[in-house]
């Protein structure tokens, strides 16, 4: 039975209104900024989140992540949705 508190991704996932992607020369890395919230991106994470424009849909963003990291589809793919999916929970996602 599908858990009904999971949250819905979107077809073409984009960072919500207020949320940010930067990158912090103090800190040398990405970081996710939000309100009254920052979370430091490290490696796979800033990419799937450099993607997040709104333009690509989760397939595009997983098959360009696949080319790049020449990894599984399959374990690319239920890595980008279980991140997207814990993004969307904390409402960071659009």
């Amino acid at each position: 039975m599908p858990d009904a508190r999971a949250p819905v991704l979107p077809e073409r996932p984009r960072l919500a209104p207020g949320v940010r992607l930067h990158f912090d020369t103090t800190r040398n890395a990405w970081v996710l900024l939000g309100p009254e919230r920052v979370i430091e991106t490290e490696g796979p994470a800033s990419e799937i989140l450099r993607r997040c424009d709104g333009s690509r849909t989760v397939g595009q963003i997983v098959d360009e992540l696949t080319a790049l990291y020449t990894a599984d589809r399959a374990e690319i793919e239920g890595d980008v949705n279980d991140m997207l999916a814990e993004l969307a929970t904390k409402r960071m996602l659009a």
